[in-house]
């Protein structure tokens, strides 16, 4: 059985490393705390951020303008990956490394080929990402803790479970009407209900 602290700081670890995908919080027990109520549940929360972690480490590893320039959002072993790298090569070489990672089920590459976008578009795609986090945390109809968001270029990813159809199509209306959004790939999946 792990050891309870190397669990939460591995947790409070990923939670960084994952980015956009939890709200920044303070700490190994607020890490805990989020992957606790989240759909998926703590200890799956765990396992995504060492994941996250581990793709982090290698591309790190692997070369420096890789990790600046991919974004990781992991998910019950789910790895989507947005971003820009220079050459198609690149964009090849970072799905092997990824499916190289124990615990990856899949992976979805969103990873665009070419130079980086300006800064204006990268702020952009940050007030995208914060607007559209604030509307499903303020949108009593959504459990936005269960969603990730990625904003590239005005186009929005999204990960997560949506507790029905109805939720997910609010999220997804939250989404368009946000100015400035060029599309929205919804990698989301529904939530089945047991008898």
């Amino acid at each position: 059985m792990r050891n309870v602290f190397a669990v939460l700081a591995v947790a409070a670890l990923g939670a960084f490393a994952l980015g956009g995908c939890v709200p920044l919080i303070a700490g190994a027990g607020g890490a805990a705390a989020v992957g606790a109520a989240q759909d998926r549940g703590l200890e799956q929360a765990v396992d995504d951020n060492e994941i996250a972690f581990e793709i982090n480490r290698k591309l790190l590893g692997q070369r420096s303008d890789l990790y600046s320039g991919v974004s990781t959002q992991v998910r019950k072993g789910r790895v989507l990956l947005t971003g820009r790298v220079p050459k198609q090569e690149d964009r090849i070489a970072v799905t092997r490394i990824v499916w190289s990672i124990g615990g990856v089920k899949e992976v979805i590459n969103e990873l665009a080929v070419g130079k980086e976008g300006t800064f204006s578009q990268s702020v952009n795609d940050t007030s995208i990402t914060t607007k559209l986090r604030a509307r499903l945390t303020g949108d009593s109809n959504v459990s936005g803790i269960n969603y990730s968001i990625e904003t590239v270029d005005g186009v929005v990813y999204l990960m997560g479970t949506a507790r029905d159809r109805a939720e997910l199509d609010r999220v997804l209306a939250h989404a368009r009407d946000i100015s400035g959004v060029r599309n929205v790939v919804s990698y989301v999946e529904v939530k089945t209900r047991t008898n």
